[in-house]
């Protein structure tokens, strides 16, 4: 049986941008999968107490930027400190993602994943503006996807509640920060958790 964990995230995190290529490396050793589940931040936040960054103090404002470098230079992984288009609104291209991942089709989890990391990218070590529509149509069509029929299914009604859904279901299940990773119910909040996530998929899958 595959094991499958729910992945919750901002698409403007840059923790989850840091651990993205380290939790697709996982999921496929494990022969896992994850279901992502892109969250209104705003929304998380309120409910849980969180503060967007900036209205954080200014001592936690700066701890932020010399932990990113550290994580930045360990993981050996390309990331502006302070991107030129951060930050950015994150509605369209979350539901350009759950519009993939929605899609059905064997790859649709995978495929709505390598978009969301693409995103991310495209803010941390590219300096792309996500909310940009030529950049948006740019970014799929690097990875393959039709962007017209992207944004159609972008456009839905079902894709919009899904979206919200999606945030309600992260608020159901105390998830209060991105990224977040559920594993029969057990949180595993940031990048830096994927060690202790790495090592309760080997107790359920034996690798």
């Amino acid at each position: 049986m595959t094991i499958s964990i729910d992945y919750y995230t901002f698409l403007g995190s840059p923790w989850a941008y840091l651990g993205s290529r380290r939790l697709e490396a996982m999921l496929a050793r494990h022969g896992a999968t994850a279901r992502i589940i892109p969250m209104d931040a705003a929304n998380v936040f309120s409910v849980s107490g969180g503060l967007p960054l900036a209205k954080r103090a200014p001592q936690r404002q700066a701890y932020r930027l010399v932990d990113l470098a550290r994580w930045r230079d360990y993981l050996e992984v390309p990331l502006n400190l302070q991107p030129k288009f951060f930050p950015r609104p994150e509605a369209l291209p979350a539901r350009l993602v759950i519009g993939l991942r929605d899609a059905g089709g064997a790859t649709a989890g995978e495929d709505a994943i390598r978009l969301a990391h693409a995103v991310m990218r495209a803010v941390w070590a590219e300096e792309r503006d996500i909310t940009d529509d030529a950049t948006l149509d740019t970014i799929l069509a690097e990875n393959g996807f039709d962007a017209a029929a992207c944004r159609a299914a972008a456009g839905s009604a079902a894709v919009s509640q899904a979206y919200a859904q999606g945030t309600e279901q992260a608020n159901a299940a105390q998830v209060f920060g991105a990224p977040s990773y559920v594993l029969d119910g057990e949180i595993f909040w940031g990048q830096d958790r994927l060690d202790f996530l790495d090592r309760a998929l080997a107790r359920r899958t034996g690798k």
